[in-house]
């Protein structure tokens, strides 16, 4: 197993970047494979969240297919595969964004709920979450 950082990732999946986009194409495609897969930490995948949303302007749909689509990928092995799937559920059905549904999942796993934040969609997208009073 290798390990692969957001902006391989990034490269690979925008293909905007003439020269690296197509070394990252390259590289993705002759490493990452069913028996040597690429590992992608939870925080990648925040960041790859963050920048396709807030840097390319992808839409939520999008990056949910995107997400679904490594998820299901044998070359690849998400972090906490199964923590991962279910932020993407709460994801999908409410306005919070990937970051604090994974928070959420954390928590909810260390038995460590309701999560108290000042963040108001967070606190309507599941009812992990809970406003500070």
């Amino acid at each position: 197993m290798i390990g692969l950082d957001t902006n391989v990732l990034v490269r690979y999946f925008t293909q905007d970047d003439p020269v690296q986009s197509k070394r990252a194409t390259t590289f993705m495609e002759s490493h990452c494979t069913d028996e040597n897969t690429g590992f992608v930490s939870v925080v990648v995948l925040c960041e790859l969240v963050w920048v396709l949303d807030t840097g390319y302007g992808y839409a939520k749909a999008d990056i949910l297919r995107l997400l679904r689509g490594m998820a299901s990928a044998p070359a690849l092995t998400l972090e906490e595969h199964e923590r991962v799937s279910r932020a993407l559920s709460y994801y999908e059905r409410g306005g919070a964004g990937f970051s604090d549904c994974l928070i959420a999942c954390s928590c909810e796993d260390a038995a460590a709920v309701p999560v108290f934040t000042f963040d108001k969609a967070a606190a309507r997208a599941t009812s992990l979450f809970k406003p500070v009073p």
